[in-house]
């Protein structure tokens, strides 16, 4: 154990490498070659880590997928033997890794309260004075006596959450599990937290929300390719990990300084920066055709990750297959479940657009403030026009940018109307 007694986990210059072979008889090539010839590549997960956690952080850990974030915690949990480093823990950890770990399928969910207890050193009768609690929270009813098989995920992260939180542990750790869950399952937990958190206990969890890393963590480590490349507050390290999605992170302070000064090239299409919607529906008689589109954050950069209440550009380039009057130009957004929750147009803004001939193009942007609730969203574009017959479509993309706003703002609905509140007595 670490000599400092505040020391909850302490983890020096970790490695996890792994001998990948192009073929499987490559291993047994290498095991009898009498040279020792080497037929195997280094594949290093985690490289040369070193982190100090201390009783009573929360602590969000992100990355992009693949980045080595599951690989860290399932070496702290004892899952994973490391190749190279030491970790020392000082607590009783209670981990949930992945949805199912350490639960029998052919067992009922009350067996395995009791199979998970005897794994974590619990008596049986020790486990028999929790259960009343693990059941309260698990709620999942009559499916406590049946085979967790017949479990959905959602009531598999319950039963599993439940247990970890209730054999009291000095250490949580969880890794995506709770994903899964409902909204009102995840603001249990959450709540649950925040009494971990009060009650001086250490909370370590990996995360793809960044509101939640924001809004509960007060320290953030961010891994990339298996090395840590940020250990801040955890503002600081959700914006290094969106400066990594978007390409724009760059350790060294010139190399910043520089990129922070650049402009996007000129003559280069915006909608190539962006992830492509397979899901992205197109229609429309073309006479006119957004060829470009994006969303550019304040440096006139494409972005998909905001800031609550950051301000954007949303810009839709037009070219012209046709002689057409007063384009109508719009947008709309809707939430993750297909709501369409606001948009706007040239027409309601009042904003007039002109009269243009085959081959012209037009550039439009509607300036916004994203005051929305944290949460993923996708941005709908179109051009119309309204005629005697009613609204002739020239072009729609649905769907065309799926983009996130991240932040710890809590609200009712869909926005944060900017309520300023005194109180006077």
């Amino acid at each position: 154990m670490s000599s400092d007694k505040n020391m909850a986990i302490k983890i020096s210059k970790l490695t996890k490498r792994y001998s990948l072979y192009d073929k499987p008889q490559d291993r047994f090539k290498e095991a009898l070659n009498p040279f020792k010839k080497s037929y195997h590549h280094d594949f290093y997960a985690m490289k040369n880590v070193t982190i100090d956690i201390y009783k009573g952080e929360t602590i969000g850990i992100i990355g992009k997928n693949g980045a080595g974030k599951s690989t860290l915690l399932k070496m702290i949990t004892g899952v994973l033997t490391p190749s190279l480093g030491s970790i020392q823990v000082n607590g009783r950890i209670a981990s949930l890794l992945e949805l199912g770990a350490g639960f029998n399928p052919e067992m009922t969910g009350l067996e395995n309260i009791y199979l998970n207890g005897t794994l974590m050193g619990f008596t049986d009768e020790e486990m028999h004075s929790k259960i009343d609690a693990i059941l309260e929270f698990a709620d999942i009813g009559e499916f406590i006596h049946q085979p967790v098989k017949m479990y959905s995920s959602g009531m598999f992260a319950r039963l599993a959450f439940s247990v970890s939180i209730n054999v009291e542990p000095d250490i949580l750790i969880i890794d995506e599990a709770l994903s899964v869950g409902d909204m009102a399952f995840q603001m249990k937990c959450f709540k649950k937290f925040q009494e971990f958190q009060e009650q001086g206990r250490t909370i370590l969890f990996v995360t793809h929300a960044l509101d939640t890393v924001i809004r509960y963590c007060n320290r953030g480590i961010v891994i990339d390719a298996g090395e840590k490349i940020c250990d801040s507050s955890s503002k600081e390290a959700v914006d290094v990990f969106k400066k990594l999605l978007t390409g724009n992170f760059y350790p060294d302070k010139d190399q910043n300084e520089n990129q922070e000064s650049a402009k996007y090239p000129s003559g280069q299409l915006f909608k190539n920066s962006f992830p492509s919607n397979s899901e992205m529906l197109e229609y429309g008689n073309k006479k006119a055709l957004i060829y470009d589109y994006g969303i550019l954050d304040k440096s006139a950069m494409p972005m998909t990750l905001f800031d609550h209440n950051s301000i954007c550009d949303i810009v839709v380039k037009i070219r012209f297959n046709d002689k057409i009057i007063a384009p109508i130009v719009a947008y709309s957004i809707k939430d993750s479940k297909g709501l369409e929750i606001t948009g706007t147009n040239t027409l309601m803004k009042s904003i007039e657009t002109g009269s243009y001939t085959e081959g012209e193009e037009v550039e439009i942007r509607f300036k916004q403030e994203l005051n929305l609730r944290p949460g993923a969203y996708a941005l709908s574009l179109g051009c119309v026009t309204i005629n005697q017959n009613g609204v002739e479509v020239y072009n729609r993309l649905y769907d065309c940018i799926l983009f996130e706003i991240i932040g710890g703002a809590e609200m009712v609905g869909f926005f944060d109307l900017g309520s300023e509140v005194t109180v006077e007595r």
